[in-house]
């Protein structure tokens, strides 16, 4: 048998999800990851209570509970093909003893009438990324041998992508498999783009533990904070040369503050057209991302000082020690890190944090990882899976 493992928000999708799942080949267990929950009935499966700090301890919660073998994740949010317990099946048995993870194919459907917006641009990149939790089995072995999900990653962006990079370096190789599931594109408010700007904390993080080529370890493409940081600086100095000039009112103050200002506007509508060119470019959609072009290189740039502050003397995740590194029977003899031919050279579509080809997330998946978060720049993914770096 297989345990499938879904953490859920009390979404309505779970139980449309949980409908498709009506094998009897497979464990359920639903983690109920809503602080303070009513009851949550669901249609097959345990529930188990979830402890409420972000989807990765709540996958930990529900690895842990689970039987079997193998554990697949899957989102609250997705639709498995019909087909898809029978296909997942056949993904497992083809996995020899070196794979530990096998992910499945992920589609994301767009509207046909329309250009789509950011948000489901960022949610659209979602389908490229590699490892991402949306649907991921990995072997309970693979997860042990390196404690699995860093819970120091509260958001649903980059702790995926995390988590394959230590279990390729424990020695398990990462393969793609053959079952399908869809990914809806979910409602959400237009300023989630500026909200998903959280993710930068994550990646200062990551930033400490792996250093500067943390993107490059963990197949992370580059996003556009050093931009978001020269357009929040050049604001910041137009604001103070401003102020200056009308107090001190020297002429050189008031021609800095007007560079510093041009500056600001140039990138700021760099950023805006970026966003805008590729989506439906009806007035909503424009007004929203000139408004959310403006709000987000400060408010990226805040959160990933406010992460270095905080994680300033964070250490790598090692694993618990009631875990062990992997048996030669269940991993290969040596460790390395993934070859081309195993992972991508991107880890995921961009999330939510991170944003669409002009979205933005922040500088962020599903994890998903993703391509660029709002907050690093265009290009992003969506919100309960990303955020930028």
């Amino acid at each position: 048998m297989i345990s499938v493992v879904i953490p859920t928000v009390g979404r309505p999708s779970l139980h449309e999800l949980l409908a498709r799942l009506d094998d009897p080949d497979l464990e359920i267990v639903v983690v109920d990851d809503r602080p303070d929950p009513e009851p949550l009935t669901a249609a097959r499966g345990r529930v188990i209570a979830g402890p409420a700090r972000g989807p990765a301890a709540a996958r930990n919660a529900g690895w842990r509970a689970a039987r079997h073998e193998w554990v697949v994740f899957l989102d609250d949010d997705v639709l498995p093909d019909a087909d898809w317990p029978r296909r997942l099946r056949d993904d497992l048995a083809a996995a020899g003893p070196e794979v530990g993870g096998v992910q499945g194919v992920l589609s994301v459907p767009l509207p046909e009438n329309r250009r789509p917006t950011d948000w489901e641009r960022v949610t659209a990149g979602l389908a490229a990324g590699a490892w991402i939790t949306a649907d991921m089995a990995f072997r309970r072995a693979a997860l042990s041998a390196v404690g699995g999900f860093d819970e120091r990653l509260p958001r649903a962006f980059r702790e995926d992508a995390e988590l394959a990079f230590r279990v390729r370096q424990a020695g398990w190789k990462l393969r793609r498999g053959d079952r399908r599931t869809t990914h809806p594109v979910r409602a959400e408010s237009r300023w989630v783009s500026v909200r998903t700007q959280r993710g930068n904390a994550d990646d200062a993080l990551l930033r400490r533990l792996y250093g500067p080529q943390w993107r490059d370890l963990l197949a992370i493409p580059a996003g556009r904070r050093s931009r978001h940081a020269a357009i929040t600086v050049a604001g910041v100095l137009a604001l103070a040369g401003g102020a200056v000039a009308a107090a001190t009112r020297r002429p050189g103050w008031a021609v800095a503050a007007a560079v510093a200002g041009a500056a600001w506007a140039a990138g700021t509508a760099e950023f805006a057209a970026a966003r805008i060119v590729p989506g439906p470019r009806d007035r909503r959609e424009v007004a929203t991302m000139l408004v959310t072009s403006v709000a987000i290189p400060p408010v990226a740039i805040t959160h990933w000082l406010r992460g270095w502050w905080r994680w300033r003397s964070a250490e790598p995740a090692s694993a618990p020690s009631q875990n062990r590194a992997a048996t030669p029977a269940e991993s290969p003899a040596t460790s390395r890190a993934a070859t081309p031919a195993e992972s991508p050279a991107t880890s995921r579509a961009a999330t939510p944090a991170e944003g669409p080809a002009g979205s933005h997330a922040a500088a962020g998946s599903p994890a998903a990882s993703r391509a660029a978060t709002p907050a690093e720049g265009p290009a992003g993914a969506p919100a309960a899976k990303a955020v930028a770096g």
